[in-house]
């Protein structure tokens, strides 16, 4: 199947400028580039969550290799090249980091403990089927919160982002949760 991606006849009258660094040139190029590399991006990955970042990573590495194009052949389909690598490089890193995130997450299936009450472990059920309703993130910060007991300063060091990025995981993953229940409470008539 061949798919349409832009062409630009102008495109290579500004090359020679822009190998020799000047800053209109290539900022020139990587516009006249953006709509190719876009689409090709879209079309290399699922969903389009991910493209623009993913156009923007491919039109930096472009930028940088610009002095390293000899010439030789299609600048474009040099361009191409790169964005591809580009491209499944990040997608190959976003999902090993997917996994590393679904390897991490605790499991959360219910075992009812000896002794304990039969609605507790119901109550359990529930939350942990609640809990699978968050994002990962959210999901993470707030079990590492909430069932592991750690203050939100740990929680920001576990999973390695700032302070209140932890803090407003917490937050949204409350409001979600709160908001579901509820939900969930008014659809049975309470």
């Amino acid at each position: 199947m061949q798919v349409a991606i832009p062409h630009d006849d102008g495109l290579e009258s500004w090359l020679p400028a822009a190998q020799r660094g000047d800053r209109r040139a290539a900022e020139r190029v990587l516009r006249a580039l953006l709509p190719r590399v876009r689409n090709l991006v879209r079309y290399l990955v699922r969903g389009d969550s991910h493209v623009d970042d993913m156009a923007q990573q491919a039109l930096i590495a472009i930028l940088r290799g610009l002095p390293s194009y000899q010439g030789t052949g299609s600048f474009e389909a040099w361009a191409d090249r790169i964005t591809v690598r580009e491209t499944l490089r990040i997608a190959k890193k976003e999902r090993a980091r997917a996994q590393a995130r679904r390897e991490a997450a605790p499991d959360l299936r219910v075992v009812r403990a000896e002794g304990a009450r039969p609605d507790a472990y119901l109550e359990r059920r529930e939350a942990a089927r609640l809990l699978d309703t968050l994002p990962a993130e959210q999901r993470e910060a707030l079990v590492l919160h909430h069932v592991l007991g750690m203050s939100v300063p740990e929680v920001a060091e576990a999973l390695g982002v700032p302070f209140d990025t932890a803090k407003s995981r917490l937050r949204l993953a409350k409001k979600k949760l709160r908001a579901r229940a509820e939900a969930a409470q008014g659809g049975r008539g309470r």
